[in-house]
């Protein structure tokens, strides 16, 4: 019999760990796997104060190189100046859009504070200072993307210092096609070594890098026409200074957790869940049997237990399974259907890309005391541009079924009853013509399927389609929330060298009045400007629902 020695068993224990990390295979069909969080912390966590010092960092970075994660879809990336989009386990590269050089140095003594105590305020875009203790910071955080390690930082606004701030990279496919010093989403916890740490009232920070938005609008778009209807959450811009350089401007979008609760329901009490983003998303709520474990792979807990969960089944439950004359009663104690209608109105309304409509998944759930079940929009960055060259449903038709191949963005999506065919061709304006009622015999969005094949839910949710277009979406209207940002943001936005937007990107997709062409022609917001989105996609809105 071999006996390990005990000398061994470290190296043992690391590569066990090492082995627990493997991505699992993922919840949704077709899908990538999902990347477990490497659990670092506890393993390198020396004196048991719960974050990793300067020292204990470099051990675990060490640890790290010499146990690399599984890459997710492609090769790395090359670093400054290189290709964009081929960042840490990314897609592989994209056509370089504008050179890469440091940022103009800025000091906290050069800004002037801000006059409003509302880290959320539009008037104006406060400048927002990190200071890490390495200099290799972006390295770092790098190295943990993906982790249960906080790199700890100072942030610095309005002449106020907060120190241990926990600082990781964010996101998904906005974190791995974004090439090492480019612009990437940032994740500050402002409590991380002070419980009670807060910025105006706030512990969270989402900086978001605005990947693929150019306009850098889209959530705060969203946010500002959601915010008249329910409850979603807030969003502006900062500009942001790491180490004294600028990195430009973020959008700054509030965090879904007690603090949004409080603010929106008056407590802080109740179940959480968020529901992770996939293309192939199971995240629709329906039916998927009495198993806890088959919820668990699909939402995301925050805070709850059991007896929420056992409530989320039974909500799905009645959703899939209760027949249309029964449907609205037997959901009265469970969901707000009234909110949950202008979730659905303006998922479609404004089109949004990452939404429930087409993805079923991105967003978040909320299940308050009374025990009635609440839906917030998380991603928002993806609305305004036109549908096309994705799932059945885009561009048109009543189709938007999970488990179909998706089809050629140019073939002919089936007739809503009354309405001539339509094409699912982004180009020409078509990608504006996604149906309000696309998706309803899907049984996997429940929330479309079955609320909407209710004749007076339906009526009620078409109504809503028609109130965000004639009133959210005129241009009268929205227009000046446009220009407001756009005087605003202009000069931080073209000054950015760590930009992933073209040049002059910003004017274009911002101007009142847009070149015919760039309203003609479909490659999302790259080619549709607000103003010529707003106005197409109202005009047709109003034509099919009245």
């Amino acid at each position: 019999m071999n006996i390990l020695p005990v000398s061994a068993l470290p190296v043992l224990l690391l590569s066990l760990s090492a082995l627990a990390q493997e991505p699992q295979p993922g919840p949704f069909p077709g899908g990538p796997p999902v990347q477990a969080e490497r659990k670092l912390l506890a393993q390198f966590d020396q004196n048991a104060d719960e974050r990793l010092d300067k020292a204990e960092r470099a051990a675990a970075r060490e640890f790290l190189k010499a146990n690399p994660a599984p890459q997710r879809g492609g090769p790395r990336g090359p670093g400054p100046g290189g290709p964009r989009g081929g960042g840490p386990g990314g897609f592989g590269s994209r056509e370089e859009e504008t050179p890469v050089s440091p940022g103009k140095h800025i000091s906290p003594g050069e800004v002037p504070a801000s006059h409003s105590s509302d880290l959320y305020t539009q008037d104006s875009i406060r400048t927002l200072f990190l200071d890490f203790e390495n200099q290799d910071w972006e390295a770092e955080l790098e190295a943990f993307h993906g982790t249960d390690v906080e790199i700890p930082a100072t942030l610095t606004a309005d002449g106020k210092s907060y120190s241990g701030v926990g600082v990781h990279f964010r996101g998904m496919s906005s974190y791995m096609m974004v090439s090492a010093g480019r612009k990437r989403s940032l994740n500050l916890a402002l409590d991380f070594t002070d419980p009670k740490q807060r910025i105006n009232g706030y512990k969270t920070l989402n900086l978001l890098n605005s990947h693929g938005d150019g306009s850098f609008l889209s959530a705060v778009l969203y946010s500002h026409i959601a915010r008249k209807h329910i409850p979603a959450p807030k969003v502006n811009l900062v500009r942001v200074v790491i180490n004294g350089e600028n990195w430009g401007v973020y959008v700054n979008q509030q965090q879904f957790n007690k603090d949004f609760l409080q603010e929106n329901y008056r407590t802080s009490k109740g179940a959480r869940w968020k529901v992770r983003g996939s293309p192939n998303g199971r995240g629709g709520l329906e039916y998927a049997g009495e198993d806890l474990a088959e919820y668990k792979q699909r939402y995301e807990m925050k805070s709850g237990d059991d007896e929420d969960w056992k409530s989320l089944v039974k909500l799905c439950k009645t959703l899939s399974e209760t027949p249309a004359d029964q449907l609205e009663a037997a959901l009265k104690p469970l969901l707000d259907i009234e909110r949950t209608l202008w979730f659905l109105a303006l998922d479609c309304a404004l089109i949004n890309g990452d939404g429930y409509w087409v993805r079923a998944s991105d967003y978040s759930l909320y299940r308050d005391r009374e025990g009635k079940f609440h839906l917030i929009p998380g991603d928002m960055n993806e609305a305004f541009r036109p549908a096309g060259g994705g799932p059945p449903g885009f561009g048109g038709g009543r189709r938007g079924g999970r488990d179909q191949a998706p089809r050629d963005d140019t073939a002919q999506q089936a007739p809503r009853e009354g309405q001539p065919p339509q094409q699912g061709n982004r180009k020409n304006g078509e990608g504006l013509k996604l149906d309000p009622l696309t998706g309803l015999d899907d049984a996997g969005k429940p929330l479309r399927s079955k609320l909407l094949a209710v004749p007076s839910l339906r009526s009620r949710y078409l109504a809503k389609v028609r109130t965000i277009a004639q009133e959210d979406l005129d241009w009268s209207k929205l227009g000046p929330v446009v220009e407001h940002y756009r005087k605003r943001a202009a000069d931080e936005i073209n000054a950015d060298t760590r930009t992933l937007s073209r040049n002059g990107e910003f004017e274009k997709l911002t101007a009142d009045q847009p070149a015919a062409e760039e309203g003609d022609t479909g490659r999302g917001h790259g080619a549709m400007p607000l103003r010529s989105f707003a106005e197409q996609r109202r005009a047709y809105l109003l034509s099919v629902t009245e």
